[in-house]
């Protein structure tokens, strides 16, 4: 289980699948829509908690960051730094045995948007976002919200002439209209649509100067700061 919000919710699951026992739980970051289901699932399950060594939890965990591994039942989780919605933010990543990379990324990475960014600085986000543009395309992302549709909406503010954008924009539409999800979305998808990974792009910064009315946005931090201080308030 990641970033257990609603400890409810799990134990109906898990009533319902009672094959399945709960015996670990990950943890992103410390907002209690992250953590507020970790007592009740701890008393009643057991489980481990894997979470951030540098943020208080509510309950014991095991601390982890960048550099450590988890192992679980076969597979490696690598855990990854990535500050800035919270200052100790962490995800975990792993290379699947026979399908494609998976990531946990709690409120760093959304499909099309980030988190907000609360605690750390832009730089720190970008440096985290820059560190997930590098793991491989293929890697399926699962963020902790489906914000997929307003994070659109933004994105195509940014860039309007974005194909790749434009093509996703529909697809995502039409699965929510089938009630489906638009997740897990991927590394490379996310480098073709997503605002906050293109800081470097040239119609992003031309965007990013319009709205902030700077002439020269030195370093594509800069760009970052502008276009979430702009979806804050979108």
């Amino acid at each position: 289980m990641v970033d257990p919000g609603d400890g409810a919710v799990v134990l109906a699951w898990l009533a319902q699948n009672p094959q399945v026992q709960l015996d670990t739980i990950l943890v992103t970051h410390h907002h209690a829509d992250h953590t507020a289901g970790l007592a009740e699932l701890t008393e009643r399950t057991g489980a481990t908690v894997h979470a951030p060594a540098m943020e208080k939890m509510p309950v014991a965990v095991h601390g982890v960051q960048q550099g450590d591994d988890i192992f679980w039942h076969g597979l490696r989780l690598q855990v990854l730094d990535v500050p800035g919605h919270t200052a100790g933010h962490i995800a975990f990543w792993s290379a699947m045995p026979d399908q494609s990379p998976v990531l946990f990324c709690g409120d760093t990475l959304f499909s099309g948007g980030c988190g907000r960014v609360f605690e750390g600085t832009p730089a720190q986000m970008l440096d985290s976002l820059d560190r997930l543009a590098a793991l491989p395309s293929d890697t399926r992302v699962c963020p902790a919200h489906e914000y997929t549709l307003s994070n659109i909406r933004f994105a195509l503010a940014v860039e309007p002439n974005n194909l790749n954008l434009i093509s996703w924009a529909e697809q995502a539409k039409s699965l929510r209209e089938q009630g489906l999800p638009t997740l897990p979305t991927t590394i490379g998808q996310e480098l073709q649509v997503n605002p906050f990974m293109r800081c470097d792009q040239p119609e992003v910064i031309a965007m990013a100067k319009k709205v902030s009315g700077q002439a020269a946005l030195p370093s594509p931090a800069h760009v970052l700061a502008v276009i979430r201080a702009w979806k804050d308030r979108f």
